[in-house]
C-alpha cells in the first residue's frame, strides 16, 4: 500500500438537488412502513424547475391499496410527505417551492412476478429483492471509522446547513458542495491539500463587500471542521470558483434519486455496488445488505482485528442466502479474512430476513439517511443501527 499520496472525497447538502431527491423518496419509504412495517416499496423522484415527479412500485395492507392501487388519501399523504421535506429543507424559492411546484406521482402494484420470489411461502425463506454486489468498509482515520476526505467532507455542509437553518447567517441557501482533498503521510492524514466549497446564496453576495463576506465565513466553516493544524498556508481554497451561484437546487439542475451513492457510502475509499439506498424498503438488498456489510466492518475494525476491512456480499433475486462473502483487510489484519467470513455468518444471519430482524430496519427510520451520508453517524434508537459496535466482545471471543 503506499504511504504517501493525496486523496479526495466530496460531498453535497440536503438541497443538492439529488439529495432532494433521495430525501423525498425515504420520505415516502418511512410514510409507508409507518403504515405496514411488510410494505415493499420502489420509489424514485425527479425533482426540476416547478415539478416533483414520483415513480415505482409498492406493495402494502388493504388500508393503503386496493385492487394494486394506491387510495386517494394515501396518495395525498404521500404528496404531503413529499412537500413538507422540501419545506423542511429550506425551498421557497420562485423556481421550485415547497407549496407551489406541481406534484405528480405514477407509484403503482409490484410486479407479482417479484413478490413470488421475495415472499416467504410454506418452506422457502424470504428471498433477496434483487441479485447484486454490496460493499461495507471500515477504517480507524476517525472516531466514527470512516475514511478522513468525506467525514470532513460531510461536516462542513452540516455546519453550512445547520448556520443557515439557525439564521446564524442570513445569505446561504440550501444548496451546496464540498469537496476536501487531504494529504496522507504514513497512510494517515496530516493536513488539508485543497478544500473546495460551491454554495448557493442570496442575491449579491458574489462580489465586493459581501463576496468577501461570503468567502470569509466558508473558510471559517470549513477551518473549524477540520483538526486543528490541517488547514496551514499551502492549502489551496476554493469557495465558489465559478463566480455567482444564486440559482441552486432542482431550479438549476434536475435532481434524480440514486444518482449520489458514493456521496452515500465511503467517498470512492471503498469498491461500491452499484445500486442505491433511497427509495428501497428493507427487503431489498442493495440497502440492507450494504448496512450488514458496514455493520460487520465496522465491528471488525472497533475490536482491534484491522485498521482497514473491506467486506462485499452478493446475492440472487428470490434467494434467501448469500452467494458469497469476502473478507478483506488490506493487509491489517491480526487474522486471516478467510477465518472472518467463516465466523461471521455464525454471529448474524446474512439473510434479508435475518438482516432486517437484527438490525431491526422494518420502522420508519430512512428519511435522515439520505443527507450527509448513510455510514459514519451516530446510532440513535433505531436509527442507524448498523453504526453499532455491539459485536465486538463476539468477534473477540470468536477469534
Amino acid at each position: 500500500m503506499r504511504s504517501d499520496y493525496l486523496f479526495t472525497s466530496e460531498s453535497v447538502s440536503e438541497g443538492h438537488p439529488d439529495k432532494v431527491s433521495d430525501q423525498i423518496s425515504d420520505a415516502i419509504v418511512d410514510l409507508l412502513l409507518s403504515k405496514d412495517p411488510e410494505s415493499r416499496v420502489a420509489c424514485e423522484c425527479l425533482t426540476t424547475t416547478d415539478q416533483i415527479t414520483l415513480g415505482g412500485e409498492i406493495r402494502c395492507n388493504d388500508a393503503v391499496t386496493a385492487d394494486d392501487k394506491i387510495k386517494d388519501e394515501v396518495n395525498a399523504e404521500i404528496e404531503a410527505a413529499a412537500r413538507e421535506t422540501v419545506k423542511r429543507i429550506g425551498y421557497q424559492q420562485d423556481g421550485f417551492h415547497w407549496e407551489t411546484a406541481r406534484f405528480t406521482s405514477h407509484l403503482h402494484g409490484q410486479s407479482a412476478h417479484i413478490a413470488q420470489g421475495v415472499d416467504e411461502a410454506g418452506n422457502k425463506d424470504e428471498g433477496a429483492g434483487d441479485q447484486g454486489i454490496m460493499f461495507g468498509f471500515a477504517c480507524d482515520e476517525t472516531p466514527d471509522l470512516m475514511p478522513a476526505t468525506l467525514h470532513y467532507s460531510h461536516r462542513i455542509l452540516e455546519r453550512l446547513a445547520r448556520d443557515r437553518h439557525d439564521r446564524t447567517v442570513e445569505f446561504l441557501e440550501p444548496d451546496s458542495k464540498s469537496q476536501v482533498t487531504l494529504h496522507y503521510a504514513d497512510g494517515k492524514p496530516v493536513e488539508a491539500a485543497a478544500l473546495v466549497v460551491s454554495t448557493q446564496h442570496a442575491p449579491g453576495y458574489h462580489e465586493g463587500e459581501k463576496g468577501k463576506q461570503l468567502r470569509d465565513y466558508v473558510i471559517h466553516a470549513m477551518t473549524d471542521a477540520l483538526p486543528d493544524g490541517w488547514v496551514t498556508e499551502n492549502t489551496v481554497v476554493h469557495v465558489n470558483p465559478t463566480g455567482r451561484f444564486e440559482i441552486g437546487g432542482p431550479d438549476g439542475d434536475a435532481g434524480l434519486t440514486g444518482r449520489k451513492i458514493i456521496v452515500d457510502t465511503y467517498g470512492g475509499a471503498a469498491p461500491h455496488g452499484g445500486g442505491a439506498f433511497s427509495g428501497k424498503d428493507p427487503t431489498k438488498v442493495d440497502r440492507s445488505a450494504a448496512y450488514i456489510a458496514r455493520y460487520l466492518a465496522k465491528n471488525i475494525v472497533a475490536a482491534g482485528l484491522a485498521t482497514k476491512c473491506t467486506i462485499q456480499l452478493s446475492y440472487a433475486i428470490g434467494i434467501a442466502e448469500p452467494l458469497s462473502l469476502y473478507v478483506d483487510c488490506h493487509g491489517t489484519g491480526e487474522v486471516p479474512g478467510e477465518r472472518l467470513e467463516k465466523i461471521l455468518p455464525e454471529i448474524v444471519r446474512l439473510t434479508p430476513k435475518g438482516i432486517r430482524t437484527h438490525l431491526k430496519l422494518n420502522q420508519p427510520i430512512y428519511e435522515p439517511t439520505a443527507a450527509y451520508g448513510h455510514f459514519g453517524r451516530q446510532p440513535m434508537g433505531a436509527l442507524f443501527s448498523w453504526e453499532k459496535t455491539d459485536l465486538v466482545d463476539q468477534l473477540k471471543a470468536a477469534v
